[in-house]
């Protein structure tokens, strides 16, 4: 027999053991099973092993070419055995077929007879339905296969290629346009009429064939993703306990808010999406144009638990849900008034290329909190496909029961969407976050599996009560200065006028002790640490070898409200089109404050006002829901027990020692 590219001699063998002998003298032992399903396995001078029928190709076949097939399925049965397939018991083969008295020579010859065809073709048959079956007996030229492109010429079909190529990143045509576009580069190439074209009708046919699957003419936006899908076959993001990934992601919501002067815009949405129980760790809604501190403020929300809030049903409460509540309460005294919704402390976040997330505030955010950041590749959302594939489920679970739903494209978008709007940013991330403990963690989700029982869905609550039962809960507690460590920072001078920053001077008395002083920073040239909010540019916070400084703007008093860096240039764009001095802070404060008055009139009249009123109110809306924590003073810092913004004393956490699994385990069951 032909085994392991040699010929061997079977000389023993033993229940399921066979023994084997080379052509070399070489002996070996080799399992039966083993042996026959071996590549290149046959016996020497044997008959070919049967071929199992090819059910798939016979169940797409013509009616009319199955039936011919059976019918001489029938015939060469006939031959072989004496009687047709499906006899009836008991019944005698004819006297020319039968085997006791005719060769299968004489048999074959008078099927050749009765048939009109030659015994050739009987032979013929009969070697291929022994080899093949059913399918050795089917008219192959019902199952030849033909070129897509058919006689195109292959210059042709590899200049439609091209095009069909080069319409990912342009805009939607239609299939004349390639045409044209065809010929010119054939004509360019090989010169006029050098290359033999289709008909117009086969064009279009080649086309249609060489398009399939590509959008080529359809959905831009469907195209340019398609493109983006890596090669090979798609890998799912895994993970074994909560925090272990948490992927990050911004999108503009689709939906449309009002700002504080009735004017209508999108809001962009960034959360943060827990890869083990598919919980979505925190939400953040702020107008167009999310800075790197909306993401910093994202993992400040992250690390407390979600407050219940007045008017909220109490079956929202941590205590009325799956989730262990007793048990995380005698570790975190904060859990006492909690909503339904888990604490994860991440130690992994996914992020994109993106300006939000790749930014100094984020990364030195994540390296003070212990987090690991890990980039997505460029062009590669499936890097981070669990945030990804979130979005469209908050669209159509809640953003689309909404007044002012856009929808996600303009086709899909209603008529005068924005007269329609009746939410306002901080109205509406108060109701993203109801619907986020009543609806999404409570709702089971399809990745989220039992693994004793896999047809049974989870929600977030009850894979976070599952998985925290074996890995347990560590909190982590910001202190209150920790937001100011999460602002973006910038390097300056403290002068006798004070700290200049983008033509605005700040200054207070706490400087005097450090003015033309060097910092004791030599890295840093002797530069001062300078923390600013951008959505709120009326104070900076410097840092000092005593602590924090908080330090107003000189022109506060001349300003009637909060102003973010977006307003304050949008000031002195204005002021440098009224033909004054840009780089004077008192005339672009004047113009500044010209501009908070005028959005909180009313309605804009012309473009260029409206355009200021859209401005203004997203200031005021960042404003608004980005305040940050009262400084305390400084003789509160030997309080044991430090009251918060509110006035009421700080929840505390519970020490314990190293973390045991098994005995923790012993306390969830």
């Amino acid at each position: 027999m032909h085994y392991d590219d040699g010929e061997h001699q079977v000389v023993a063998l033993d229940g399921t053991a066979v023994r084997l002998r080379s052509a070399g003298g070489r002996e070996s032992a080799v399992l039966l099973p083993y042996l026959l399903g071996s590549p290149g396995f046959s016996v020497v001078d044997g008959e070919p092993f049967p071929e199992l029928e090819p059910f798939g190709l016979l169940d797409g076949l013509p009616a009319e070419v199955m039936e011919d097939a059976k019918e001489w399925e029938r015939h060469v049965v006939e031959v072989m055995t004496g009687l047709p397939p499906n006899a009836e018991p008991g019944a005698v083969p004819k006297p020319q077929y039968d085997p006791a008295s005719r060769t299968v020579e004489e048999r074959a010859q008078a099927k050749a007879e009765e048939l009109g065809v030659g015994s050739r073709t009987v032979f013929r048959r009969r070697t291929r339905y022994i080899e093949q079956g059913l399918w050795g007996l089917v008219d192959q030229r019902a199952v030849r296969e033909w070129q897509a492109t058919g006689r195109v010429d292959t210059r042709v079909v590899q200049a439609v290629q091209n095009a069909l190529d080069a319409e990912t990143n342009v805009s939607t045509g239609t299939r004349s346009r390639l045409i044209w576009k065809v010929t010119k580069a054939l004509d360019t190439e090989y010169g006029p009429g050098a290359v033999p074209l289709p008909g117009k009708t086969t064009f279009y046919r080649l086309i249609e064939v060489l398009s399939t699957g590509r959008h080529t003419f359809g959905s831009a936006s469907t195209r340019r993703q398609l493109t983006n899908r890596p090669e090979g076959p798609f890998t799912p993001t895994l993970a074994d306990r909560p925090g272990e990934q948490v992927q990050v992601d911004s999108t503009p919501l689709d939906v449309m808010v009002l700002l504080d002067s009735g004017v209508a815009v999108r809001a962009d949405l960034t959360i943060a999406v827990d890869v083990a129980t598919r919980t979505i760790c925190a939400a953040v809604l702020r107008p167009e144009g999310t800075k790197a501190v909306d993401a910093s403020l994202l993992l400040a929300k992250m690390l407390v638990p979600e407050p219940m809030r007045p008017g909220w049903s109490q079956s929202l409460a941590m205590s009325r849900s799956l989730l262990p509540h007793a048990s995380l309460l005698g570790i975190d005294a904060r859990m006492e008034a909690a909503a339904a919704k888990p604490v994860i402390v991440p130690d992994g976040v996914v992020i994109d290329g993106g300006k939000v997330f790749v930014s100094d505030t984020f990364m030195r955010a994540c390296d003070r909190l212990g987090i690991s950041v890990q980039r997505a590749r460029p062009n590669t959302p499936t890097d981070k496909a669990v945030v990804e594939a979130t979005f469209p489920s908050i669209n159509s679970q809640f953003t689309q029961y909404l007044a002012a739903h856009t929808g996600s494209n303009t086709d899909r978008r209603g008529h005068r969407v924005e007269e329609q709007a009746a939410w306002t940013v901080p109205e509406l991330q108060a109701l993203l976050d109801e619907w986020l403990i009543a609806g999404w963690q409570h709702r089971p989700h399809d990745a989220l599996r039992d693994p004793f029982f896999p047809r049974r869905t989870m929600s977030p609550n009850e894979k976070y009560s599952a998985l925290v039962a074996a890995c347990g809960y560590l909190p982590l507690v910001l202190g209150s200065e920790d937001y100011l460590e999460l602002l973006p920072v910038k390097r300056r001078a403290i002068n006798a006028y004070g700290i200049r920053i983008d033509y605005r001077t700040y200054d207070c008395r706490e400087l005097w002790p450090h003015r033309r002083q060097h910092s004791g920073n030599t890295r840093m040239k002797g530069l001062w640490e300078v923390h600013y909010d951008p959505y709120e540019l009326s104070q900076v916070f410097v840092r000092t070898p005593d602590g924090w400084i908080t330090v107003p703007w000189t022109h506060r008093a001349m300003v009637t409200g909060p102003f973010a860096d977006f307003t304050w240039n949008l000031a002195r764009q204005e002021s440098a089109t009224r033909g004054l001095d840009d780089k004077n802070e008192t005339e672009v404060a004047r113009v500044l404050d010209e501009l908070l008055t005028r959005a909180g009139q009313g309605p804009a009249r012309t473009p260029a006002e409206r355009r200021s009123n859209r401005i203004v109110a997203r200031t005021k809306v960042a404003a608004a829901t980005h305040q940050p924590p009262s400084r305390e003073p400084a003789e509160q810092a030997d309080d044991p027990e430090p009251a918060d913004d509110a006035g009421e004393p700080s929840a505390t956490v519970v020490p314990f020692g190293i973390f045991d699994a098994h005995a923790e385990a012993e306390k969830w069951i």
